[in-house]
C-alpha cells in the first residue's frame, strides 16, 4: 500500500482552544481506515481537516503527496467525496435528484444518460432506488442517510473519469440506520476500500470498527493516542482510560454480526 492521506503536525483551533493537536498521521490507500474516540475528541473535526473543509491552524495535510491547500476546488471535487453526520434540504427534491447532485459538474465526456445511470446504480447500491422518485422530505432519517450515501458514490463514480486515485469521507454514516442497513453500508465501503478505493470513516460503535476497519485512529481530547489493528489499538487498559469505564474482557468480545447483511 501507498500513503495517501497524510497529515504533519496538524492543529485545529477554534477561540484559542485546540479541537485536534499536533495530529501527525498516514493513511494507506486502498484501505478502510475508522477513527475512533469518546464524544468531544476531534473525530469530526480531524474528517474534516483531511478532507480539506477546514483549513489547520497549523501544519499541513497531503493528498497523494501533493498539499491539500494547493488543490483547486474542482480537482478536490473529482478526488474525493465527503458524507456528513446530517444533511437538511430545504427544497422538495426527489431522493433521484438529491443523489444526482453528487454528478453535478463532475467528470469528463460524460453524456446526460451516463449520468443518469451512474445515479441509478449508485441508488441501487445504497439500496434506495425504489425510493428514486420520492419527496426526499418524506423519508425517514436512515433513507435520507443512505440518499446521501448514494450521493457520493455517484460522485465517485463521475469523478473516476478525471482522478482514479480517490478517497471517501464518511462522518458516523450508520448513525440513523437500522441493524442491516448498517452492515450494508460498512460491506460496501469495505468492498470499495478492497477495491482499490480509500476509505476514512468516523463510528462510535467499537465493536463494528473492529470488526470492518484495516486500521482503527483512536483520537482522545483532540491527540492521537494510538493508531493500527483493532487488536493494538482497542486494549482493555486504553480503552478504560480514553473511555473512561472499567472493562472487565482484556478485549472487546466477539463480534455477533459476522454474516453480511
Amino acid at each position: 500500500m501507498t500513503v495517501m492521506i497524510e497529515a504533519k503536525n496538524v492543529t485545529y483551533q477554534v477561540g484559542g482552544r485546540a479541537l485536534i493537536e499536533r495530529i501527525d498521521l498516514s493513511i494507506d490507500s486502498g484501505a478502510l481506515t475508522i477513527i475512533v474516540g469518546p464524544n468531544g475528541a476531534g473525530k469530526s473535526t480531524l474528517l474534516r481537516v483531511l478532507c480539506g473543509e477546514l483549513a489547520p491552524t497549523q501544519g499541513e495535510v497531503l493528498f497523494n503527496h501533493e498539499p491539500l491547500r494547493t488543490i483547486p476546488a474542482w480537482r478536490l471535487a473529482h478526488r474525493r467525496a465527503v458524507m456528513p453526520q446530517a444533511s437538511e434540504l430545504g427544497f422538495p427534491f426527489t431522493a433521484f435528484e438529491v443523489a444526482s447532485l453528487g454528478v453535478e459538474g463532475i467528470g469528463q465526456g460524460l453524456s446526460r444518460n451516463d449520468r443518469q445511470r451512474m445515479v441509478i446504480d449508485a441508488l441501487d447500491q445504497a439500496d434506495v432506488g425504489h425510493l428514486a422518485r420520492r419527496n426526499y422530505q418524506t423519508l425517514s432519517g436512515g433513507e435520507r442517510q443512505r440518499v446521501h450515501f448514494a450521493r457520493v458514490l455517484a460522485q465517485l463514480a463521475a469523478g473516476r473519469t478525471v482522478e482514479p486515485r480517490q478517497v471517501l469521507f464518511l462522518d458516523e454514516p450508520i448513525a440513523s440506520l437500522d441493524l442491516k442497513h448498517q452492515l450494508a453500508l460498512l460491506n460496501k465501503a469495505k468492498s470499495l476500500a478492497q477495491g482499490g478505493l480509500t476509505v476514512i470513516a468516523v463510528l462510535h460503535d467499537l465493536q463494528l470498527a473492529a470488526e470492518f476497519g484495516d486500521g482503527l485512529v483512536l483520537l482522545h481530547s483532540g491527540r492521537l493516542v494510538a493508531r493500527g489493528s483493532a487488536d493494538d489499538v482497542l486494549s482493555s487498559n486504553r480503552l478504560s482510560e480514553v473511555f473512561g469505564v472499567s472493562l472487565i474482557s482484556p478485549a472487546l468480545p466477539p463480534n455477533p454480526w459476522r454474516l453480511t447483511a
